[in-house]
């Protein structure tokens, strides 16, 4: 059949409606193969009827670039399969336990970044429960682009942009006790997850209300309020031990005391709020074979037993002894003392006091033996146990986040 002039226009016009629906839709329907690119995985196109996924192992490697190379998170595409296909093929992919293993590769420099920037501000300072939660100086809190909604600094809200916010706690004069420490820890992690443009929109100002942790259950908190979605509990560590090193990345939780609060000393130490910047592979090997924190809070025990062999008033004794290693403190204990300390030597030789590393603050990043030596100094009378606390970080947040990757490549 041949065209004749109209016909041939007719025909043209359509092809360019077609067209012009077809491009949006083929933005999108690339976008989640887009995203699977940028958590590592590796495409490669295949002969096959069926795609071949092989996830491996990427949480207990110690980088994207090792996983890789053990062969994980490869992804053999059908030639043959459309644009729609593969677009369903990446979004299942994205669902599975390695795209959020390769995705904690992302979590975890985020939330080395954050701690590290939080550390760096010496005007972010410690306050005891007493002076009030949260305090932004005399200029007050907008000034510093939050607003209020508890009294006694115990509820606020970002004002304006969410990045601007969090500057406060970067570059501003603020101070907070070590509960809303952790907390602007989560969220600085977030913001450098996200990148400030999209955790400028992707998050409203009532998801990232810092204060009580009472408040914020009152609250859309993403972290704890209504719109934190599906939490993750594993108090213990016991299914994240499973899971392998990554898993641990920007968990929170804290150390606390185990005996009752009469045998506290100093109130302002009764518990260090965390968050975990990293854990070594043979740190996260010794927690998988113990089944998590229970055998590390025994230890805590057996080496507060131990310490109530080395008597002794300064406030920073043990610190000293058994953190820095202090050569003329410890050659200074008698030798009855000397083989006690020796014995908490060896109970802190174990990778875990050594490299897990924490966030707290205002103490930075240290590892764990460190928090448990500082915490027999403030509170002899009581041993300390190790708990991570409800997160989101592989549900509601990894949604998001993917969520965030698509529209921003869709926009691209």
């Amino acid at each position: 059949m041949k065209f004749g002039w109209h016909a041939k226009q007719r025909a043209s016009r359509w092809i360019l409606v077609l067209c012009a629906l077809a491009v949006p839709l083929l933005a999108e329907a690339g976008c989640n193969m887009a995203v699977l690119q940028q958590l590592g995985w590796q495409l490669e196109p295949s002969e096959a009827s069926a795609p071949q996924i092989t996830g491996g192992d990427p949480c207990r490697r110690a980088s994207l670039a090792e996983a890789q190379a053990q062969g994980d998170l490869r992804l053999q595409v059908p030639r043959a399969y459309s644009a729609v296909q593969r677009e369903q093929l990446a979004e299942q992919v994205l669902q599975q336990p390695a795209s959020i293993c390769a995705y904690a590769f992302k979590l975890g420099d985020a939330a080395r970044t954050a701690s590290s920037r939080l550390q760096d501000n010496s005007g972010y300072r410690f306050s005891a429960l007493q002076l009030g939660w949260i305090g932004f100086g005399a200029h007050g809190a907008r000034a510093q682009g939050w607003q209020r909604f508890r009294s006694f600094g115990r509820g606020y809200a970002p004002q304006a942009r969410n990045s601007a916010a969090m500057d406060a706690f970067y570059s501003g004069r603020v101070r907070s006790e070590c509960g809303v420490g952790r907390q602007v820890a989560q969220l600085a992690t977030f913001r450098e997850l996200f990148g400030d443009a999209a955790f400028d929109t992707a998050f409203s100002a009532g998801e990232l209300s810092i204060g009580t942790f009472l408040s914020l259950h009152d609250t859309r908190s993403i972290l704890l309020g209504s719109n934190a979605g599906e939490l993750f509990g594993d108090g213990k560590a016991v299914r994240t031990s499973v899971l392998g090193r990554q898993a641990f990345m920007g968990a929170p939780g804290y150390i606390v005391h185990a005996f009752d609060a009469a045998y506290l000393d100093d109130i302002n130490n009764q518990a260090e709020n965390f968050v975990i910047t990293d854990v070594s592979a043979a740190a996260a090997e010794a927690l998988a074979r113990h089944a998590g924190f229970v055998h590390y809070d025994a230890l805590n025990k057996k080496l507060w037993e131990l310490a109530q062999q080395l008597p002794g008033s300064d406030r920073r004794r043990f610190e000293r002894l058994l953190y820095e290693r202090d050569a003329t403190l410890r050659a200074a204990l008698p030798v009855p003392q000397q083989a006690v300390l020796a014995q908490m030597d060896a109970v802190l030789a174990d990778p875990v006091y050594r490299e897990l590393m924490l966030y707290v603050h205002r103490q930075g990043v240290r590892p764990l033996g460190y928090h448990i030596a500082r915490l027999l100094d403030r509170n002899p009378r009581t041993p300390f146990v190790i708990e991570l606390v409800l997160h989101n970080l592989h549900t509601t947040i990894y949604q998001r986040w993917l969520q965030a990757r698509v529209r921003a490549c869709a926009a691209g």
